[in-house]
């Protein structure tokens, strides 16, 4: 005989109701995910998304770049046009410092260091730590300062200039220079003289840490210092109005 079932009738009648139930919110569930996916994946798309916005990000912020340099160089022409003395007197003014402002574009014998990270495969061998195997803004700022104590003239990173109130900023795996992103490889140009150069950026005690990663085994950090003939930094074309904290009157 088979053996006596011990379910309670109450139990069997629980399941009954909520069987349906459950796949009914089921498919409620699925058919809004589809809604909201349009067939895509959510989580590849929501990634994919975000890149985007990166990349459209930095995009108007070029842009914006752009038309604030196109502004600036309309007020400049209309100003001129004014044949006001007074105006005519400030504008000899600002033409003695746009120069050493970063504000005109310079070209001469330059040197050009290039810093990148290790390899992928070699940072993920490696028993260190792994923040040893890529660049930070600190060894960026470290070249550019270099660069600076050797008489450079001009300074570039990544083909921008740099001037007084540019900031280096490291995000994640990238570095913000003048509000706008950028990876590995970094290129950092100093235009000047090229053997004072080479030689601050040489014996700079935080680049020579820095050429210490080079030489991991397996492969580190990367390091070329190459000097040119010549190269040109353009000139700042950023925003120059400075924005500070004032004390609140008592």
């Amino acid at each position: 005989m088979p053996p006596e079932s011990h379910d309670r009738p109450g139990r069997r009648s629980v399941w009954r109701v909520a069987t349906p139930v459950i796949v009914l919110v089921s498919g409620v569930l699925f058919g809004v995910s589809a809604q909201q996916s349009d067939g895509l994946d959510l989580r590849a798309g929501r990634l994919t998304d975000l890149a985007s916005v990166v990349r459209a990000e930095r995009d108007e912020a070029g842009d914006l770049t752009a038309q604030a340099a196109a502004l600036n160089a309309e007020v400049e022409a209309l100003s001129a046009q004014l044949g006001d003395r007074s105006v005519g007197r400030v504008q000899d003014e600002i033409a003695t410092i746009v120069d050493p402002a970063g504000l005109t574009d310079m070209a001469g014998p330059a040197v050009q260091v290039t810093l990148d990270d290790a390899p992928l495969e070699a940072r993920l061998a490696y028993e260190g730590e792994p923040n040893d195997l890529v660049v930070h803004q600190q060894d960026i700022q470290a070249v550019a300062n270099a660069m600076w104590n050797a008489g450079a003239a001009a300074v570039t990173i990544q083909g921008q200039r740099l001037i007084s109130t540019t900031g280096i900023k490291c995000e994640g795996n990238q570095v913000t220079l003048n509000g706008l992103p950028y990876s590995p490889p970094y290129v950092i140009v100093g235009i000047g003289d090229p053997d004072a150069i080479q030689a601050e950026l040489t014996t700079d005690p935080i680049l020579a840490t820095y050429r210490d990663y080079t030489l991991v085994p397996g492969g580190g950090v990367s390091w070329d210092m190459t000097p040119l003939e010549t190269a040109t930094a353009p000139s700042y074309t950023g925003l120059l109005d400075l924005t500070y904290a004032t004390p609140i009157p008592e």
